[in-house]
């Protein structure tokens, strides 16, 4: 019988199924290319692997026994199983499989967003299976989520520096420093920097860490990472701060905020991000490769 199937062995067994199918050996010497007296030893052989017989041969013609019939259906299953994976694995082969986890930024200008869906677009027509998984946190989430690897890219304004990421950059945005429509300020024509750095203002504890924030002031009782916290202590009236300025245009459009100083303007670096340990799948790196082709 049989322990470990054999490359040999499914030789024999295809052997065996071409006899069967021709119906018997003499029939079956042109579809094997081999003489009687091979196509005979090789099927001594297999009954010798087997343990039992297969086949009555003599002159009342060739006739399987039972264990014979057993086995050719057996045989049949398995060589069919075996094409089916053979087309499986062909088909995998060139296929992208698994998931890609990326983490984005809040407020998102609309046309990144744009190119952001035209990545996966262009993803899409790939020839894959890939499971994609968009997560929206603050910079210093997404870089927690990277170290534990349970992101594997992320888009935000990141400090740059941290040694266990490697860092593409991918666009910029404008910031502007605004105060809302209650703010004493508001009304005002020209403001000093020194009065602005006298003014209580929204801090950012990590967003523009070394980055080019023009206004860096004294007086900050408000503290906020997120853009939309930022927002609301600007519009209580109490506070000045700095917002993407496609964030707030739709607030300036209705009155309720006003830029300051368009000389304290400064261009936030937005980068790609992912650990320097985690080899990237092949699923990965083809999406970082359509992210980096639509944002190039």
């Amino acid at each position: 019988m049989f322990g470990q199937l054999h490359d040999l062995d499914l030789h024999l067994l295809r052997l065996f199924v071409t006899v069967v199918e021709a119906g018997g050996f003499s029939a079956a010497q042109g579809a094997l290319g081999l003489s009687q007296p091979s196509i005979s030893q090789h099927m001594a052989r297999l009954e010798t692997r087997l343990g039992y017989r297969l086949c009555n041969r003599g002159k009342s013609g060739f006739q399987l026994t039972a264990k014979g019939e057993a086995l050719l259906k057996a045989t049949r299953e398995l060589l069919d199983n075996i094409e089916a994976f053979r087309n499986q694995a062909n088909g995998v082969a060139g296929r992208l499989l698994g998931e890609v986890r990326i983490g984005i930024s809040e407020a998102l200008d609309n046309s990144v967003s744009l190119r952001l869906a035209q990545a996966i677009g262009r993803f899409r027509q790939r020839d894959e299976s890939v499971r994609l998984e968009l997560v929206s946190a603050t910079p210093a989430e997404m870089e927690r989520l990277l170290l534990q690897q349970r992101l594997d890219l992320a888009i935000g304004y990141f400090s740059g520096s941290h040694g266990a990421f490697s860092y593409r950059a991918l666009f910029s945005e404008t910031q502007s420093l605004y105060c809302a429509s209650g703010h004493p300020l508001f009304a005002r024509t020209e403001v000093s920097l020194d009065e602005l750095q006298q003014t209580d203002r929204v801090e950012h504890p990590y967003r523009f860490l070394k980055s080019a924030e023009a206004l860096t002031s004294g007086v900050c009782s408000a503290r906020s990472e997120q853009v939309e916290g930022a927002l609301t202590f600007i519009l209580s009236g109490r506070h000045i701060g700095y917002l993407p300025q496609h964030f707030a245009a739709a607030w300036v459009e209705r009155g309720l905020l006003r830029a300051l100083n368009p000389s304290l303007d400064f261009e936030a670096p937005f980068m790609l991000a992912r650990h320097r340990a985690q080899v990237p799948s092949d699923a990965q790196q083809a999406f970082e490769d359509d992210l980096l082709a639509e944002f190039g």
